[in-house]
């Protein structure tokens, strides 16, 4: 089995090197870049990526685009801001040479916010399907959240794939503000009506199921920020789209 790694990036010269430079599992690393204006593509250039430029076509397109321009059926798919560690690498490489029941596999997902590593608050350990037979699947969701859909088993990896999040409170408000319209216009694309008591009792409920049903006060001070900031979202997800 030959694995290609893809990477979508829009003006991601702080992450880019880390998360190409973790990728030693993959046979080579495909970015599709939309329009950078930053040292992106020459940065994945310097590191042997081979950068193909095409504007955006939204998160799933994007992301199905960067599959089908790779050599390789098997794709292992990251965004910018994450790295695979060297226990997930070596997964990989015990993957590629066996034979495989599977045409997808999932990994668990450790994101580290505001310089903590988050292990409760409903965000570990976010299990992705990222490595897959292109030809078995497929990203799927036109405006947020979108994931790799496949037809057949998944198979189950546990190396850590680590997910570099926001540095700042003004970082995570700036992908929030822009989460949220995407949330509202999904809402509208599938007609789902949002009443008025959902603003009034979804933000309360969700704080309460992030810091304490699941564990975000064993986050630290991390951990109220997020759930404050998952009630926000969930108000400002409801607004946007009444």
């Amino acid at each position: 089995m030959k694995i290609s790694a893809t990477i979508v990036t829009l003006n991601e010269e702080r992450n880019i090197a880390r998360a190409i430079a973790s990728l030693g599992c993959a046979d080579e690393v495909v970015v599709v870049d939309s329009g950078s204006t930053d040292r992106t593509c020459q940065i994945a250039r310097s590191l042997g990526a081979r950068v193909v430029e095409e504007p955006w076509r939204g998160y799933a397109a994007q992301k199905n685009f960067a599959a089908a321009s790779a050599a390789n059926d098997w794709i292992l798919s990251l965004d910018a801001d994450e790295e695979v560690t060297k226990e997930l690498a070596g997964e990989i490489v015990a993957v590629k040479r066996g034979a495989s029941e599977f045409v997808g596999y999932d990994m668990p997902r450790l994101a580290q916010y505001l310089g903590r590593w988050i292990r409760h608050s409903g965000w570990y350990p976010d299990r992705k399907v990222r490595l897959y037979d292109r030809r078995r699947g497929e990203w799927k969701g036109d405006y947020v959240h979108e994931s790799v859909r496949i037809d057949g088993p998944a198979g189950h990896l546990s190396g850590d794939l680590l997910h570099y999040t926001c540095d700042s409170v003004s970082d995570h408000l700036r992908t929030l503000d822009r989460y949220t319209t995407l949330a509202a216009q999904e809402l509208l694309a599938k007609k789902k009506k949002v009443p008025a008591w959902r603003l009034a009792i979804d933000p309360g409920w969700t704080f309460f199921r992030t810091y304490f049903l699941q564990l975000g006060f064993l986050d630290g001070p991390q951990g109220f920020t997020l759930a404050r900031m998952a009630a926000l979202y969930t108000f400002r997800k409801y607004a946007k789209a009444r």
